[in-house]
């Protein structure tokens, strides 16, 4: 096992900074086996069967394919979640998101939250593991995505917690009572922006990363449709790009909120819109 790693992880040192970590990931995928069993028996020979998957892992990495995808696993919020080429791959940066959350809202009260354009249920699912007495609703237009994010849930022993409703944006929510929060990590790369050249960029899904020519058509959808959703004194999180503070702010004064601050993520980037809606 030992040469196979070193022959994956010297052919990863050109697409990633973390060639024999992902090169440990992809063989314990193969060994179907964890991370430990690699180090624990180093000199065991691999089977055909699972050397010539490693070989195409490994290939595919090389040319960029995540390693998420080719996994099919992504931890978030320490949770495992199932990921696929109809979810977007959840980011590090994204759990800033769910620590505002938790903090703007009193952790025994019956609060209301929705997570809009859930993806593979990432911030839904960490709210309802870290607060089991809120009420979360996870919305998704992409059949795909939500059917994801409910095996996620499943999987987490959280199906009973979080109500999955099909929805584009805020449409399923026309009969309900006002929510205390409203959170998305929305669609927000500028359509030509170089990015979408990027290794990773390419393979995720087209719908979950591209909004308009300045990347800020869904985030104004959203600011919009909220506010008739937000009890006064409610909450909105938008997670959105890092040089789109100023057109955030902008478009959310536009639309009525106050209280609007953006905050940083863990690299120093401006990453996360938080605005209240007018009230006590």
């Amino acid at each position: 096992m030992a040469a196979l790693l070193d022959l994956g992880a010297a052919q990863l040192s050109s697409v990633t900074d973390s060639p024999r970590l992902e090169a440990e990931i992809l063989l314990a995928h193969a060994l179907d086996r964890p991370r430990s069993f690699l180090h624990a028996w180093p000199r065991r020979e691999v089977e055909t069967g699972a050397r010539r998957h490693y070989v195409a892992l490994v290939t595919r990495r090389r040319d960029g394919e995540p390693v998420a995808y080719l996994t099919g696993r992504k931890e978030f919020w320490s949770l495992e979640l199932a990921v696929n080429r109809h979810t977007l791959i959840p980011r590090p940066e994204t759990e800033l998101l769910v620590e505002q959350a938790l903090a703007l809202l009193p952790a025994g009260g019956p609060c209301r939250v929705v997570d809009l354009g859930t993806g593979s249920g990432a911030i839904a699912l960490a709210l309802a593991r870290e607060r089991p007495a809120w009420t979360v609703v996870a919305c998704e237009r992409c059949p795909r995505a939500l059917a994801t994010a409910r095996a996620n849930a499943r999987t987490l022993g959280l199906l009973a917690r979080v109500e999955f409703r099909s929805s584009d944006w805020c449409s399923a929510l026309a009969n309900d009572a006002p929510y205390d929060l409203i959170c998305a990590n929305p669609p927000y790369v500028r359509e030509q922006d170089p990015r979408l050249e990027a290794d990773v960029l390419r393979f995720e899904p087209e719908t979950a990363l591209i909004a308009g020519p300045e990347g800020l058509e869904d985030l104004r959808a959203i600011a919009r449709q909220a506010r008739g959703h937000l009890r006064p004194g409610g909450w909105l999180l938008l997670e959105h790009g890092d040089d789109q503070e100023t057109a955030v702010a902008g478009l959310l004064e536009k639309a009525g909120y106050e209280a609007i601050e953006d905050l940083r993520d863990y690299a120093g980037r401006p990453r996360l819109a938080r605005a209240r809606w007018p009230g006590p």
